[in-house]
């Protein structure tokens, strides 16, 4: 898959480490900032990743700030996203199997590197059920109209 991955100064720490992961799982991965723990705003970085993704450039998105939170939501305002924040796996796995999330995120200080490493995994290998959940986005893409 071809991957998006966007940070703020809070999330630039981990960021290395989960594109390392990515690409050991054979992931091509596009960064998209922040490039230094400077001082910066996430919403940027959120944006920037999303538009990507809906604009179909590449297959998903990963964000990453201080709890995840901030910048999902920041990724949730582009028309065809579908963002979640995620702590643990199982979250992130019925995500993607009930919801079709297209962009993960999570929050360097409350997951670290391998429980993060964790919830990319289960996310990517998850896929979409459709079947009844197919009605429930599509009502929420008739609400971004």
């Amino acid at each position: 898959m071809k991957l998006a991955i966007g940070n703020d100064h809070v999330g630039f720490e981990l960021k290395p480490i989960i594109v390392d992961y990515l690409k050991e799982l054979g992931h091509e991965v596009q960064d998209f900032g922040a490039y230094s723990s400077e001082r910066t705003d996430y919403p940027l970085y959120g944006k920037k990743v999303a538009e990507e993704v809906a604009s179909g450039n590449v297959d998903a998105g990963i964000l990453i700030c201080g709890t995840g939170v901030g910048i999902s939501i920041a990724a949730n305002k582009v028309k065809g996203i579908r963002a979640v924040v995620c702590s643990e796996p199982y979250s992130a796995k019925l995500s993607k199997e009930h919801n079709n999330t297209n962009v993960v995120a999570f929050g360097s200080r409350v997951v670290g590197s391998e429980l993060a490493k964790m919830i990319v995994k289960e996310w990517l290998k998850a896929t979409f059920e459709g079947g009844r959940h197919v009605k429930r986005v599509e009502m929420m893409q008739q609400m971004e109209k």
